[in-house]
């Protein structure tokens, strides 16, 4: 059973029982618009412990506020009693929740008109009290209601409807879009938590450039990101960057980033010279050029700082800080020692590493080479060459007497070096090295 027959059965239990239930939201958009749904929803006139009790396999997500979660042989799709919600104090909760007695009740309560057509899946009809229909045809992001009202009960709509309109190329209405102008700076409200959701979906959806673009139009880049809006008009030298400022290198790598793209590499695409604009010095006479010196170094402070305050795990962080401070040493490949490379290239995840690069060079000198030379090089060397088991350890060099410390960690770091340059190969070479290199401990 796929999910939508999952859906469909969950619909048709509900029926039986003598209830309404509809699928709702984007299941149903993307069903109009010929794509296939992530994932299906369900509204319906049960209440929440109604919907348990017909469903004892189910989960009360979000019961205060309607919702349960009906799961079975690992498919998951979520039912939403119909309801009317009473005020907004917080930007985000209802104050009071009041359960609806019909599917248009339900609707109107709803983001945008493209999200509240509501699909019956016994008369396959597509059921439209919202003029979404038409606006999915006119490819419009429209509010439904008073937009102004709209936004005031979840600010997070302002950024959902950014990343609708990147992902599916349509255009905000107008009245929405000046709605989101005018409230842009109450965007703080929402938790950086979900910020952080909203905005990966814009960088992993395939459609980041025109997304970002579009958080810059309305007002909302400048309170979520202003380090992003420093990049505008930061030149460039143009030997290396004949493609404009820093703000449109950045645009275009983020146009090359494909649906689907990791969360870490979107956002180091992002991020990758956040450092410059604080680090630009402008040429100081004839034959001097513009420079961003300790960029990345400043860049991966930075980044350090924007990616903790959306609450990125540690792991998340430890990457992004990683592709941003090392994207700058591609260019000294063509001089590392080969114990430099493989260690360069046997940092965690390095193929993200190489994708920041390639699309940084091809939104700038498009000059390839070093790339090709690293990927030649990974092709060509068996990984237990890059990170070979060590052929002496730290209990070896305590058993011989060499004690725990800066000199301990300089030999193995030496051991190591000529291993990877392929100077010793065994045990007894290694053995020879340490005794010629470095004097036993009396």
């Amino acid at each position: 059973m796929d999910a939508r027959q999952f859906a469909e059965d969950i619909c048709g239990r509900l029926r039986d029982a003598s209830y309404q239930a509809f699928f709702v939201g984007g299941c149903v958009r993307d069903m109009v618009l010929g794509r296939e749904p992530a994932d299906y929803d369900v509204a319906t006139d049960a209440t929440p412990d109604r919907v348990q009790e017909l469903f004892p396999r189910s989960i009360a997500v979000g019961a205060r506020f309607g919702v349960i979660l009906v799961v079975e042989d690992g498919l998951e799709v979520e039912v939403a009693t119909f309801r009317s919600d009473v005020g907004y104090a917080d930007g985000r909760h209802p104050e009071k929740v009041v359960y609806a007695s019909t599917a248009q009740e339900d609707v109107i309560r709803r983001d945008f008109t493209i999200n509240g057509l509501l699909y019956d899946p016994k008369t396959d009809e597509v059921l439209d009290y919202v003029g979404g229909r038409e606006d999915i045809r006119a490819k419009l992001i429209r509010a439904i209601g008073n937009a102004e009202a709209r936004f005031e009960e979840d600010k997070l709509r302002m950024v959902r409807a950014v990343r609708f309109a990147a992902r599916l190329n349509f255009t905000i209405e107008p009245t929405t879009f000046a709605a989101i102008r005018e409230l842009a700076p109450e965007i703080h409200s929402v938790s950086c938590e979900r910020l952080n959701d909203e905005l990966t979906k814009i960088l992993t959806e395939g459609a980041a450039r025109r997304g970002f673009e579009l958080l810059d139009e309305t007002g909302l880049l400048v309170e979520l990101l202003p380090e992003i809006v420093q990049m505008k008009g930061v030149e460039q030298p143009p030997q290396y960057h004949p493609e404009g400022d820093v703000w449109i290198h950045t645009r275009m790598l983020l146009e090359k980033l494909p649906a689907g793209v990791s969360p870490t590499l979107a956002w180091s695409a992002l991020l990758h010279d956040v450092g410059k604009p604080p680090t630009f010095v402008a040429p100081k006479g004839p034959g001097d050029r513009i420079r961003f010196d300790g960029h990345a170094e400043v860049g991966t402070k930075m980044a350090h700082e924007i990616v903790r305050r959306f609450r990125f795990s540690n792991e998340d962080v430890e990457q992004i800080e990683s592709l941003v401070a090392n994207h700058m040493r591609f260019k000294d490949v063509p001089f590392m020692k080969p114990s430099t490379l493989k260690r360069f290239v046997r940092q965690p995840h390095f193929d993200e590493h190489l994708e920041l690069h390639r699309i940084d060079c091809l939104s700038s000198n498009r000059n390839l080479e070093t790339y090709q030379q690293v990927k030649e090089f990974l092709e060509a060397t068996p990984p237990e060459e890059v990170h070979p088991a060590r052929l002496l350890t730290g209990e070896d060099l305590k058993e011989m007497g060499f004690v725990p410390g800066p000199s301990f960690r300089e030999i193995l770091r030496a051991l190591e070096d000529a291993q990877l340059e392929g100077r010793i190969r065994t045990r007894a070479e290694a053995l020879e090295l340490l005794r010629d290199e470095f004097p036993h401990p009396s």
